[in-house]
């Protein structure tokens, strides 16, 4: 049976704020790069697909999904690693949420250090936080969020029964929780497909029902 929950592990995109509100124009750079670079292997219909992908999952996973050459996989990933948001952003309409969970907070995303940095920054969520951490895919030591999620574990004393993951990715930080026996909780933002995780949510402020279950009644995951 789960103890009763002290923090809480949060992903950005998808979950706090959607990944294209920054407007449609920020990935343009990449995707023309990109363009140039194809020379005729992949059909107009494969790169908009290939693109949708960028926008909820990481871009080297696309690039491997997607079968991107060499050359198409560095011309993007040189134009994304330059990207940034300069412009104040608001994420999702229940983050006001996050603030009345009486719970360590705990920020763990993946991408490209300067573009999640300053998605933090606009949205000026970073004093929410224990702790912040950007898996930055762009630099070496790259380890994935597993390895994040047990170092939190180590360094604040925490048990896997005492921890949830909230996220969208089930590639990703859901895999994770899953493999560390923490429980899950999917945001069902718009697009976001419905896949496996102990629990689902539609809004942040669902989170404070599922503490008030964990500190009294045993929980149980959703059927």
């Amino acid at each position: 049976m789960p103890g009763i929950t002290k923090a809480i592990i949060f992903d950005l995109d998808s979950c706090l704020s959607a990944a294209d509100e920054p407007g449609a124009g920020i990935f343009q750079p990449a995707f023309a790069a990109i363009i140039q670079a194809n020379h005729g292997s992949h059909t107009q219909a494969a790169l908009d697909a290939a693109f949708t992908d960028m926008w909820r999952l990481p871009y080297d996973f696309v690039a491997r999904k997607h079968g991107f050459s060499a050359e198409m996989f560095a011309a993007g990933w040189r134009a994304l690693a330059q990207v940034e948001v300069a412009t104040p952003m608001t994420g999702y309409g229940d983050l006001d949420a996050l603030k009345e969970l009486p719970v360590a907070r705990f920020l763990v995303t993946s991408g490209f250090r300067r573009l999640q940095e300053s998605k933090i920054k606009a949205l000026g969520i970073a004093s929410w936080f224990t702790a912040i951490c950007v898996d930055a895919i762009d630099e070496p030591g790259h380890r994935g969020k597993q390895s994040i999620f047990e170092d939190l574990l180590r360094t604040h004393r925490l048990r896997p029964s005492e921890v949830m993951i909230v996220g969208d990715n089930p590639d990703s930080e859901l895999a994770a929780g899953d493999r560390l026996g923490i429980r899950t909780v999917q945001t069902l933002r718009p697009g976001v497909p419905v896949a496996q995780a102990t629990y689902h949510i539609h809004s942040l402020h669902e989170l404070r029902e599922l503490l008030d279950r964990s500190a009294g009644a045993p929980e149980r995951p959703e059927a």
